[in-house]
């Protein structure tokens, strides 16, 4: 396998089938003890990039009641 001059790689057919990377999957390149690992790029749920931002009021149906103006 070589690195082209643009810097693309291809991952061998037999590889990708092994372990079900299809087309237009998300991947990176993870260094870790002097390797370069391929992985399938994580996917965070938007909740998940969401959930703490807001200070947690103690009594939530009085919170929601306050902001919905009551």
């Amino acid at each position: 396998m070589k690195i082209s001059e643009r810097g693309q790689i291809t991952i061998p057919k037999r590889i990708r089938e092994k372990y079900g990377r299809e087309t237009d999957v998300e991947v990176e390149f993870v260094e870790l003890d002097g390797t370069i690992q391929l992985r399938k790029k994580s996917m965070i749920h938007p909740v998940d990039k969401v959930t703490g931002i807001l200070n947690s009021p103690e009594d939530t149906a009085k919170y929601i009641e306050e902001i919905r103006g009551r």
